[in-house]
């Protein structure tokens, strides 16, 4: 009876310790203290600080990252810094936010304004960078960084002020892109068109309408081949995004209120619809890449990022067919279609980096001397001529370095690739033509929504279905749903705390299995004693 009491007590305890370790693990921090700039930074005392950064398979950006960290660390023997790669933005995002549930986040992250509005949600969970930015001694350009660190005009005001989120500055650019329009020169051509200076997605889906038609023998008269799909795009996001930009249309505010469905969603989804349904269009969710078929003839106008150049094109690096699936073309590297060509419109996309706050003031300083060292010049630009990327500062644009990378446009199909050169210079060309849209909390789900309801409609007009008015008014219902639209208030943040965060953390999902083994055992240890008590019972009557 005693060992029983005993097992009922241990059972207990364990329950109540395993309890309390949900209440601090698996809750996470209820805030932070305000990050507040120590006056020195204790170069004696060891540091360590985890990175993670995004890279394309690309062992070049890789090697980059490790030699930044090395050299970084030359200058700060006492900060050991330590890489951990994804292949995606969105695991990042996940990640990170499985980690503030934990108090587990990392301490310099590559990253996107929109997430962070959400990682904010946090008290002091993302750090604010206004008075880093400003500090005589360890902010930009400060008296006492060791390197050469860039200072705050000497970045490009249009990719820093893309930075502000709510109430100050939150992140840092790292690097910059845009989208641009690849063509295939030599079938437009074949077609008889000119390609002209200024292009309008009337002149994109007329000549697109044209390359759909086929031989008898059911080939495609424009390559021979049994596939084409001439218009194809990336990102469902940013077209649906641009297209309603560059016709001044509603999408969001600033405080988050939602004004995407509209008229003018309407008149983009339905040239959308007329171009699926006569077989000239189609998107990277539905078809897969439009660099592979760019690349093998099958199609003629490629909307990409100029951070993908490197994979586009005839002759280029990165290509991801079979040598002998290639075909032989001129690639033309243009802005995107536009509405209203005395006003365009483009995107201005690429990675940002944040820091995240923690308890010990010098591991953040630790991490903000990091995050200004990717902005050093050899960073920028290494990293810039990985792919179609822009350096984020004005110095290492202006720098001899550059200027000499750029002026050696096509001079190899290697580290001079004309396309991915053509793609940089345009974007720099272009840079007071990008816009950035609203960042709230739930933006990143807009984002997704505007792509979605584009995706919707080209997989409805495949099955035939019917695209009439009470089709929108489920579509939009649908997409509200889905992305929980509804439940954003008039400041952009969740009404509801059900937020699709992802998967539970591994540690909460151990703590829950404990947890119910512990009260599991609890409740057998009860029913056994009650069935053995009734036993004794019935034998002593």
């Amino acid at each position: 009876m005693r060992a029983s009491k005993r097992f009922l007590s241990v059972l207990v305890v364990a329950a109540m310790l395993i309890s309390c370790m949900g209440l601090t693990g698996c809750h996470g921090s209820k805030g932070m203290a305000k990050f507040e700039v120590p006056d020195e930074f204790d170069t004696s005392k060891p540091i360590s600080i985890t990175f993670w950064a995004k890279n394309d398979t690309n062992s070049t950006q890789v090697n980059i990252y490790k030699k930044a960290i090395s050299d970084f660390e030359s200058y700060y023997p006492n900060i050991d810094v330590t890489l951990k790669l994804y292949t995606d933005y969105s695991r990042i995002y996940h990640d990170v936010i499985t980690n503030i549930q934990t108090n587990t986040t990392p301490n310099v992250c590559i990253t996107y304004p929109d997430h962070i509005a959400t990682y904010m949600t946090g008290v002091n969970t993302v750090v604010k960078l206004d008075d880093l930015f400003d500090h005589e001694k360890y902010g930009l350009g400060g008296s006492e960084v060791r390197f050469d660190s860039v200072k705050k005009e000497e970045i490009v005001p249009k990719f820093l002020q893309e930075c502000i989120v709510g109430d100050g500055y939150y992140a840092l650019p790292y690097v910059r892109s845009t989208e641009a329009l690849y063509i295939n020169r030599t079938y437009v051509e074949r077609l008889g068109y000119v390609i002209p200076d200024q292009i309008t997605w009337e002149w994109i889906f007329e000549v697109s309408k044209a390359a759909t038609e086929k031989n008898d023998d059911g080939t495609y008269k424009l390559n021979g081949q049994n596939v084409m799909i001439p218009f194809i795009y990336k990102s469902t996001d940013n077209m649906m995004i641009q297209m309603l930009e560059q016709l001044e249309a509603g999408y969001s505010t600033s405080e988050g209120d939602i004004l995407i469905f509209n008229d003018d969603t309407r008149h983009v989804l339905d040239m959308v619809a007329d171009a699926v349904e006569c077989g000239s269009f189609s998107t990277f969710k539905i078809s897969s890449y439009p660099g592979n078929f760019f690349n093998a003839g099958q199609c003629i106008f490629a909307i990409d990022s100029t951070a993908g150049a490197t994979w586009i094109g005839a002759d280029a690096p990165l290509s991801d067919i079979a040598q002998e699936s290639i075909v032989d073309f001129e690639t033309e590297v243009r802005v995107i279609p536009q509405f209203d060509y005395e006003n365009p419109k483009m995107i201005s996309q690429g990675p940002s980096m944040c820091i995240f706050n923690k308890a010990d003031k010098m591991e953040v300083l630790a991490s903000w001397l990091f995050m200004q060292f990717l902005l050093t010049d050899d960073v920028q630009i290494d990293y810039s001529s990985t792919e179609g990327y822009v350096p984020v500062t004005l110095k290492a644009q202006g720098s001899d370095k550059y200027q000499d990378y750029l002026a050696r446009e096509g001079e190899d199909n290697q580290y001079y690739y004309e396309v991915k050169i053509k793609a940089a210079k345009l974007l720099i060309d272009n840079v007071e033509d990008t816009f950035v849209t609203p960042v709230f909390n739930g933006s990143a789900s807009l984002r997704s929504a505007a792509g979605q309801m584009i995706e919707n409609v080209a997989k409805s007009i495949r099955r035939n279905e019917t695209i009439d008015e009470a089709y929108f008014e489920k579509l939009y219902s649908d997409v509200t749903s889905l992305y929980h639209l509804d439940q954003l208030d008039t400041t952009g943040n969740s009404a509801k705390p059900d937020m699709d965060l992802g998967p539970l953390p591994t540690e909460a999902v151990v703590f829950l299995c404990l947890l119910g083994v512990a009260w599991v055992g609890i409740a057998t240890y009860f029913v056994a004693d009650k069935i053995k008590t009734k036993k004794r019972q019935i034998s002593s009557k």
